[in-house]
């Protein structure tokens, strides 16, 4: 194998990680997106159980069907990286309420597996998605 080779079979990987990752991570937002939204029996009773009002299951559907058009569409790093951020915020937080409530401590492995999805598709993203490298290019046309 030459060095071409390699390099070529890593980012292929590369991608391939990313895009299941990413894909697995933006189907379960859009499941549990409409699920909260629609207020769907199980998502809603889950919310109660954990404490908070099923009102809140809309909010967190609209922000969970968002993240995942930001994660899949071109463009927008930003914003990409802002859903990263929520999709973190709303697993770490589901993670501590079953825990803190102990209600379906079953969920806290689903949670934490999705959690890690979103950190390996976050860690995994082409440079194009990434918002950092898209701010250099922007500082170096500064004065």
């Amino acid at each position: 194998m030459t060095t071409q080779t390699i390099v070529t079979r890593q980012a292929l990987d590369r991608s391939v990680l990313y895009w299941t990752a990413t894909v697995l991570v933006a189907a379960e937002l859009v499941v549990g997106g409409w699920w909260d939204i629609t207020r769907y029996p199980q998502a809603r009773d889950t919310i109660v159980h954990l404490g908070y009002p099923t009102y809140f299951l809309v909010l967190l559907g609209i922000w969970k069907l968002l993240g995942a058009l930001a994660l899949l569409v071109p463009g927008f790093p930003l914003v990409k990286e802002w859903a990263y951020a929520g999709v973190v915020f709303v697993d770490s937080g589901g993670i501590v309420s079953h825990l803190t409530v102990g209600y379906a401590r079953g969920e806290v492995a689903v949670l934490a597996l999705l959690l890690v999805l979103t950190v390996v598709s976050w860690a995994t993203r082409p440079a194009g998605r990434k918002v950092r490298d898209r701010l250099i290019g922007f500082r170096r046309n500064l004065p």
